[in-house]
């Protein structure tokens, strides 16, 4: 018994999960190792099923020169991609990384062997957070829904276009402020608490207000943190509309 295969949609497929691939490599959550890079291939080849008829609108070159720039095209798209879509999602892990360092908790910085990085308290816990909210809301969906649909904007025969360069810039402006938006009530509040028990040690140093400055700070960190939960939804949302926006974007859709 022979098999035999056409060419061209093989090779569609294996391109297109090279976009795939390299997008997964880079976006959280499945750019850590909670995710087996097993698993990952699997996924971008699975992913690449479901794309492989509007994959090859532009029509796949057979020659070897001509292939191997298209999958080198592929996966710098997918790397440009998941780059900016790793930007915006990182946002909220960023929030708590700044809440980290004036809560006072920044010195309690420890490895993370999943990121194989040091991570600090929160900054680790907004993270696991905004990983939950992401699944929890279905927003990994729309992502990887958003990834597919630039196969029809841009096929693989086709060469991306560098107008919409400002998107990174976008990307970036969206990724402090958001940082900040969720940072920053805690932060004048940790620094209005600051300020307050400094004048207190001027005022009654007898009092030795260092002895409870630390728990203080502490426990009004751990208050501050727990009001900031029902604005994590919000966020997460609109971090995922905008990761879509981004990728359509840097697509050439609009």
């Amino acid at each position: 018994m022979t098999i035999s295969l056409a060419a061209e949609p093989v090779l569609a497929y294996l391109l297109a999960s090279l976009r795939i691939g390299a997008w997964l490599f880079l976006v959280p959550p499945f750019a850590g190792r909670t995710i087996p890079t097993q698993a990952k291939v699997v996924l971008a080849v699975g992913l690449a099923l479901a794309v492989g008829p509007s994959a090859t609108a532009g029509g796949v070159p057979t020659g070897g020169a001509e292939l191997i720039v298209v999958a080198v095209t592929q996966v710098v798209i997918g790397a440009a991609l998941g780059f900016v879509a790793m930007v915006l999602l990182s946002a909220i892990a960023s929030a708590g990384s700044l809440i980290d360092v004036f809560g006072g908790f920044a010195l309690a910085t420890g490895f993370d062997p999943l990121s194989v990085q040091m991570n600090t308290i929160f900054g680790k816990f907004h993270q696991m957070l905004a990983t939950m909210l992401l699944f929890a809301t279905g927003g990994h969906l729309v992502i990887i829904g958003g990834l597919l649909k630039t196969f029809q904007v841009l096929p693989l025969g086709e060469s991306p276009h560098l107008g919409s360069t400002s998107m990174l810039v976008e990307a970036f402006s969206t990724f402090f402020l958001t940082a900040l938006q969720i940072a920053l009530p805690m932060i004048a509040v940790l620094f209005i608490a600051d300020l307050g028990l400094a004048l207190l040690t001027k005022v009654a140093p007898q009092m030795n207000a260092l002895n409870v400055m630390f728990p203080a700070k502490i426990a009004l960190t751990l208050m501050l943190v727990g009001l900031s939960f029902p604005v994590l939804p919000e966020a997460t949302s609109r971090l995922v509309d905008l990761v879509t926006q981004a990728t359509a974007a840097l697509a050439g859709g609009r």
